[in-house]
Formats: C-alpha cells, structure tokens, sequence
C-alpha cells in the first residue's frame, strides 16, 4: 500500500479550518458535510478544531450509491444516468445534507481519488456547496494522478476555499 491510512493534514489547512469556523461562528451559519471521496476528512479536520463544535451540525460520509440514496435521499436513478461522481450528484448531496440536518451551509464532495475504472479520470472531483435559501455552487477538478492521499488533501483545499466563500456571501 503505497499510501498512508490517514493523511497528514498540512498546517495550511489546519489554519484555513480555524479561520473558516471562525467566520461560521461569527455569521452564525452552522455547516453539514456530505462526504464521499474524501471518507469523512472534511468533517473530522473540522472537529478537531476546539472552541468551535457547536457551528459544525453534522457530516454525512456517503462512500457508497447506496449511502447517497438512505442518507441523502438522492434517485437511484439520478445516480444511474449521471454518475455518483457528476455536478448533478455534488449538488443533489448539497439539498439533501440541507434538507437533512439543521444546518445552514452544505459542503458536498464526490470524485475518484484513484484508482479508478477505465472510463474514470483519477483525481475528478466534484464539488457543491450552498447557503440555504440560496443557489448551489458547482465546481469540478482535475487533480491528476496525485494518490489517494494527494488527491483527497487537494480536495479539502478547494472544500475549504468554498466554505470561506460561502461564510463571506
């Protein structure tokens, strides 16, 4: 196995998640995950983080279809025509983690950290992020062939970059 179990979480990170629960705490917007690629390190970088746990409502790690379904309440058959890693699945796992929790920001990840099938791209991944009440925000990637582990801590950045974005709206 040539990469680790748990990535390391670079400090830059580690600031970034302190500044963005910070601004939560500051405009009162608890935040939901929706995790699929990324396996729940979204939410436990932001939990480790003290002094802040009452803003981070909940994380929803849907690894599998099936979990999207139960967990989120996603259409097996969005999953089956669009593909669980698409902008249609990321924005459907932004509503359904909203409309499941009491939060009022989602962050929604869904990609191929590696390997992936023949007609996969390695380091695809699909973001979607929404304040409530509000239009939800797509953004695609194409981290390369990185390793699991590159292509995950790549998508934290960007999962970060767009909770900050969501907290300053």
């Amino acid at each position: 196995m040539a990469d680790t179990l748990q990535p390391a979480i670079p400090t830059r990170l580690q600031e970034q998640a302190r500044n963005v629960l910070k601004l939560a705490c500051d405009v009162d917007r608890p935040i939901v995950t929706a995790e699929s690629c990324t396996g729940g390190l979204l939410a436990a970088l932001l939990t480790d983080i003290e002094g802040c746990s009452h803003i981070f409502e909940r994380g929803f790690v849907t690894y599998s279809e099936e979990a999207k379904c139960d967990l989120l309440g996603l259409e097996r058959e969005q999953i089956d025509s669009c593909g669980a890693v698409s902008k249609e699945v990321a924005i459907a796992m932004t509503q359904g983690a909203l409309r499941r929790s009491r939060a009022r920001v989602a962050l929604a990840v869904t990609g191929f950290a590696g390997p992936a099938g023949e007609e996969n791209e390695v380091g695809l991944v699909h973001f979607g992020c929404a304040v409530q009440g509000e239009e939800t925000i797509h953004v695609e990637k194409h981290f390369g062939s990185i390793g699991r582990e590159g292509v995950r801590i790549a998508a934290l950045k960007t999962a970060l970059d767009l909770l900050e974005s969501a907290m300053r709206a």
